[in-house]
């Protein structure tokens, strides 16, 4: 039996990534000098949806990219070695604005991972954080920049986002119960 509930349908999601999308492009000058990055796993997806999304609000490609984590992670002796997956970054990252792009944020020890990640390429000008889904319950002080939307859930259960086709043109989140 599915434990799992419904958080967002496709069409709720496509929403809240064009909203996401449409905030980016009112508080940046334009594409020059951004590259979006997606934290391996989900938040590869997400990123090259909100790309897509991007382009046609800018008329511009924007340079995507995606970032493994793995091995800067702080529970690396609690875990088995974690499965590495290629880092791709687009273009060098001096000086850029990079958009880290991760499909939930909870206690933010993967966006620390990542930001630690990131600087072993370089200097970012800066860094803008983006989560589909923000989950609270921090363990360090990392807030996203721009969310999808936020929900409050038992710390045991988990935010699921799924692709709903192979190309992550549609996603759905569920909440999976403990």
């Amino acid at each position: 039996m599915d434990s799992s509930k419904l958080l967002a349908n496709a069409e709720s999601v496509g929403a809240d990534l064009q909203r996401i999308a449409q905030e980016i492009a009112r508080d940046l000058p334009g594409p020059e000098g951004v590259l979006i990055v997606g934290v391996h796993g989900k938040g590869v997806q997400v990123a090259a949806h909100l790309n897509r999304l991007l382009n046609a609000v800018w008329r511009a490609k924007i340079p995507g990219g995606a970032l493994d984590v793995g091995m800067h992670r702080d529970d690396l002796d609690q875990k088995p070695v974690p499965r590495l997956q290629p880092t791709a970054l687009p273009a060098a990252i001096q000086d850029k604005t990079i958009l880290l792009v991760d499909d939930v944020i909870h206690s933010g020890r993967t966006i620390r991972a990542a930001l630690d990640s990131l600087h072993d390429f370089g200097r970012p000008r800066r860094v803008l954080l983006i989560a589909l889904i923000d989950r609270g319950q921090r363990c360090l002080p990392i807030q996203p920049d721009y969310v999808g939307r936020t929900v409050r859930i038992d710390g045991k259960a988990q935010v699921l986002v799924a692709p709903l086709d192979e190309n992550a043109e549609s996603f759905e989140v569920r909440i999976q119960s403990a």
